[in-house]
């Protein structure tokens, strides 16, 4: 006879909160490792959790980093032996250019359930949209000669969390730049500063036209995460 065994899964940014409902939540898919049938599968939703319970006070074996309003995917599964899984998660789910999948492996019990903080994957990186220039935007020349080409990038953690000046998550810890390549070569890198929450701004002087295509990276070497989003545009004579 199949027992009902519960267990929670939990996607967390690296340095930082959960994954939940303000970020579209993360997508479980837990798999028999035997068989690859997949016996449980949805989205966490929730909050991204108690910053100070996460962020700010020191973890201690057996002490839980989440509430009951923390993201979570809870699965019921009916297993009549012990079974072998895979857990994977893919997040953030509705950011495909920064999307990443972790999994774990481990062994399920009927009726021994996994519950509290229950599985918690770590998802390394930012989010990065590149706001301008547009994705294949064609610019005239004569529009920007003269003026300083304008670049500017929305940068989350992997969370949604928030970036800002001496915030929790500190926007002088992390390296931003922007590499320039007209007609796959590459002409400069451009040092992208933070503006307002998020937003971190640079510019350029444009002179040629061609084929233009702009990679814009974030880094911070104390936590290792690195995030990137790329888009082509044209300029025209």
């Amino acid at each position: 006879m199949a027992t009902e065994t519960k267990i929670i899964v939990r996607a967390k940014a690296k340095d930082a909160k959960f994954v939940g409902s303000s970020l579209g939540g993360a997508y479980i898919i837990i798999t028999n490792k035997i068989n690859n049938r997949i016996l449980a599968e949805g989205k966490t939703s929730g909050s991204t959790g108690n910053t100070d319970l996460i962020m700010k006070v020191p973890v201690k074996r057996g002490n839980s980093i989440s509430d009951e309003r923390t993201a979570k995917f809870l699965a019921t599964i009916d297993i009549d032996e012990p079974t072998f899984a895979q857990i994977k998660v893919i997040s953030p789910f509705n950011n495909k250019q920064a999307q990443s999948i972790v999994s774990t492996e481990l062994w399920l019990i009927p009726g021994k359930d996994i519950l509290g903080d229950g599985i918690v994957l770590e998802i390394p990186g930012y989010i990065i949209d590149i706001l301008k220039p547009r994705t294949h935007n064609y610019i005239s020349l004569s529009s920007i000669k003269n003026k300083p080409f304008e670049i500017e990038a929305n940068i989350v953690m992997m969370c949604g969390c928030t970036i800002n000046k001496g915030g929790i998550w500190d926007s002088e810890n992390i390296e931003v730049k922007a590499i320039v390549k007209r007609n796959d070569i590459h002409i400069r890198d451009v040092t992208m500063s933070l503006t307002e929450t998020n937003l971190f701004k640079g510019n350029i002087n444009i002179t040629s036209a061609g084929q233009y295509e702009l990679i814009v990276y974030a880094y911070d070497a104390k936590s290792g995460n690195t995030g990137v989003d790329k888009v082509n545009y044209v300029i025209y004579e």
